[in-house]
């Protein structure tokens, strides 16, 4: 459902975006000649920077921006890297390798490092829609899927999916079900939203999330929370799940990163540009999630930093800018009821 959220106008919901700079940057990375210390990685003081490793990143940095595209794949092959992607994308790849390389080496010796989450939770809902949604139509959810990406081995290690049943209209359009592949028997077999999230919480629980491991919630796009989940909520009369307040806009890291403008930042062409393919079924839930995943794994591996961009607050959607504190989400608990 990714093109499709963009369309969505919903009625006498309070959410905003507030008036803060989109191009702050949310994937922090040590500067190449040229760039400010202050696009380095926001776990470090400035002070942090005199360290001797720094500059041999930098300098490494500046040669690896003057080599052809041709140059940069050979590179790669060399060092067993991947060599797919447009020429920004190589040139990402390679100056992570080396990044990784020396800070590993830094860190070996006591100098600093980089680390952010254990774990990042990708959740990509579906939800009711019409081919051309009224600007009173509230959006219910129908599907509830999470992807668990391990940060650490760089693999997906488990998932959860559920459908829901929408209680406010409970009969699909024929559009919803032709775009998410959703059947009415799915719903109608499925439970309302606050049982299914209560099952989510157990599942995020049993995995033991915000207690033992550090965790984010990672989305495509501001949509799924500051919409979706915030229309879900109200409708369902229950309060807005605390765990779910802050997440990563994977399409504002993607853009900040690779240095591409948002118009680029669609899931079909995030995949694109990064040599990718789409993997299952278009606008189902699990299937997005998974490939939503398959493409912060690859963000990952080239050495960006994913940490929290957008929040949640009193309805309202803010940023969150590359200066606050990187923290991970609390532990889940089941979000109490409005009445």
């Amino acid at each position: 459902m990714d093109e499709h959220k963009e369309n969505i106008h919903v009625k006498d919901v309070n959410v905003k975006m507030a008036n803060t700079r989109e191009d702050e940057k949310s994937c922090s990375r040590l500067c190449p000649s040229g760039e400010s210390a202050s696009q380095v990685s926001p776990s470090q003081s400035s002070g942090d920077f005199s360290h001797p490793v720094y500059k041999e990143i930098a300098l490494a940095n500046g040669h690896i921006n003057r080599m052809s595209k041709e140059e940069l794949r050979i590179k790669l092959a060399e060092l067993k890297l991947d060599t797919r992607g447009v020429k920004d994308v190589m040139k990402k790849r390679l100056k992570s390798h080396y990044k990784k390389q020396k800070l590993m080496q830094s860190a070996a010796e006591g100098g600093p490092t980089d680390t952010y989450y254990d774990y990042i939770c990708v959740v990509d809902f579906e939800a009711t829609c019409e081919e051309d949604n009224p600007s009173d139509f509230l959006h219910e959810i129908i599907e509830f899927p999470m992807v668990l990406v391990n940060t650490h081995t760089l693999e997906i290690v488990d998932s959860f999916q559920e459908y829901v049943k929408p209680e406010l209209n409970p009969q699909l359009s024929e559009f919803c079900v032709k775009l998410t592949g959703i059947t009415q028997s799915m719903v109608d077999e499925a439970d309302p939203f606050p049982a299914v999230l209560q099952r989510a919480v157990a599942w995020l629980q049993e995995r033991e999330l915000g207690t033992k491991y550090k965790y984010a919630i990672l989305t495509d796009g501001a949509w799924d929370m500051s919409k979706f989940l915030n229309i879900q909520c109200r409708l369902s009369r229950i309060r807005y799940p605390h765990f779910a307040k802050k997440w990563i806009n994977i399409r504002k890291s993607y853009g900040n990163f690779y240095k591409v403008p948002r118009t680029q930042t669609k899931l079909s062409t995030m995949l694109e540009k990064l040599g990718l393919k789409y993997e299952g079924r278009p606008h189902s839930g699990l299937d997005d999630s998974r490939n939503i995943a398959r493409i912060a794994l690859r963000m990952l591996q080239d050495g960006c930093q994913l940490r929290v961009n957008e929040r949640m607050h009193a309805g309202q959607l803010l940023s969150v800018p590359s200066s606050a504190p990187v923290e991970g989400a609390p532990p889940p608990h089941n979000p109490h009821s409005r009445e």
